[in-house]
């Protein structure tokens, strides 16, 4: 199997979907609720006949009852565009082999095209770190996953994050309904970052994140004299970690806890990602919590 393309993770994924947990807005007939309203799959409502309906679809009963014709409307289901959002900046780079975050972020995005394109629905990718990098638009075609491959291979951070306006820039652009990812160790203004979130889910999208982080920065593990180098910017910081380890892990709860309050507030799926964790087991963990909780 290509590189990225998990043989364990794929097979996990598949066995549970991944439908839209809200309206979406699709180019065709498919698996998820659509706001249009047709003549197939979930009756919704009546209306009055008018002149050039079909009349197969007059409710002969409801005339009966009221000698009036009337028309059975029925929600369509339709396909939903997926944006994977994937972040590329030098702090993405921390870890090493299958705790990489960035490796991980890549495994995880094909994991989800993957998924996506072959329950028929669409992914368009776009990939950021202070700016846009790469954006393939949306396709549902199976060639489109080699595509994705191709571009998540050649993917070499290189720049700092800059999320809010970028997001912000995303909202502006994409009209149709659909679904967004966020994959991201969100080192960031967390403000900024729910901004833009909040600014997708205004235009009534589904927003999840996948906060990647590595068990090292969940745990702070580290002993002895330790010289930490910033992978963003030219510092470093030489010192003792046991001594400011419990500053760390404080600020560092203070911080989730504000991330996690921000996207409740705001309906938005905050899913957080440990490295350390085999990537089959989260994804799977994530996606059958997502299928006890799915609204209608």
């Amino acid at each position: 199997m290509p590189k990225y393309l998990n043989p364990e993770v794929i097979a996990k994924a598949q066995a549970l979907g991944l439908k839209a947990r809200t309206v979406v807005e699709g180019l065709r007939v498919g698996d998820h609720k659509s706001p249009y309203r047709g003549f197939s799959v979930e009756f919704v409502q009546h209306r009055e006949y008018v002149p050039g309906d079909d009349i197969r679809h007059i409710d002969w009963k409801s005339y009966g009852r009221s000698e009036r014709y009337t028309i059975k409307q029925y929600e369509q289901e339709t396909n939903f565009t997926a944006h994977i959002m994937i972040d590329a900046s030098r702090s993405m780079l921390y870890g090493e082999g299958d705790t990489n975050k960035l490796e991980y972020a890549k495994t995880l995005t094909a994991a989800l095209s993957y998924l996506i394109i072959h329950q028929r629905d669409s992914v368009a990718l776009d990939i950021f770190d202070s700016d846009w990098r790469d954006r393939l638009p949306a396709s549902g075609q199976m060639g489109h996953i080699q595509t994705i491959l191709e571009t998540l291979e050649s993917l070499e951070p290189r720049d700092k994050n800059a999320m809010g306006p970028l997001l912000h820039d995303i909202a502006n652009q994409v009209q149709r309904r659909g679904l967004f990812f966020l994959i991201s160790d969100c080192f960031d203004d967390v403000e900024s970052i729910l901004g833009g979130l909040q600014h997708l889910r205004f235009g009534g999208h589904e927003v999840i994140v996948f906060h990647i982080l590595h068990p090292d920065e969940i745990d702070f593990p580290f002993n002895g004299m330790v010289k930490f180098d910033a992978m963003e910017e030219r510092m470093h910081l030489l010192t003792r970690p046991q001594m400011i380890r419990p500053t760390y892990l404080k600020a560092l709860q203070k911080y989730l806890e504000d991330f996690q309050q921000g996207c409740e507030r705001n309906r938005i799926n905050h899913v957080l990602m440990n490295t350390g964790k085999p990537l089959a087991e989260s994804l799977t963990e994530y996606l059958a919590r997502r299928l006890r909780t799915r609204v209608a």
